[in-house]
C-alpha cells in the first residue's frame, strides 16, 4: 500500500515534467521574424490600397523592408541557417524601427 501511494505520488509530480518536455523547441516553431516580416507587408499593402500610403511612401516602406530581409539572409548564411539571440536582437530593433515608420506614414494626415 506505502509503495502504490508512493507510486502515485511520484507519478503526478512526473506527469508535467513530461508535458514540459514534449513542447516543440523554439526551433521547430514558426520563425517569428519571418511572420512578423510578413505581417508588416500585409500592413505596407494595405495602406496603399486604402490610400493611407502614396507611391513614394509605399516604395520607401518596401525598400526599408527588403534590407531588413538581406540582412537576415546574410546573417543567416554567416550562421550556418541560424540567428544567434545577437542577430535576432539586432533584426528585432529593425523590424520595431520598421513598424514605427509604418503606423507614421498611414497616419500622417495633413489637413
Amino acid at each position: 500500500m506505502r509503495i502504490a501511494k508512493f507510486a502515485l505520488v511520484a507519478a503526478l509530480f512526473a506527469a508535467p515534467a513530461l508535458t514540459i518536455a514534449q513542447t516543440p523547441a523554439p526551433a521547430m516553431q514558426k520563425p517569428a521574424l519571418a511572420q512578423r516580416q510578413f505581417n508588416q507587408q500585409r500592413r505596407i499593402a494595405q495602406g496603399f490600397r486604402h490610400g493611407q500610403l502614396n507611391m513614394r511612401q509605399t516604395a520607401r516602406l518596401e525598400r526599408q523592408h527588403r534590407s531588413i530581409h538581406r540582412q537576415m539572409h546574410a546573417m543567416r548564411i554567416r550562421h550556418n541557417g541560424r540567428l544567434t539571440p545577437r542577430d535576432r536582437r539586432i533584426l528585432n530593433h529593425r523590424m520595431n524601427f520598421a513598424s514605427r515608420r509604418i503606423y507614421h506614414a498611414k497616419h500622417n494626415r495633413i489637413g
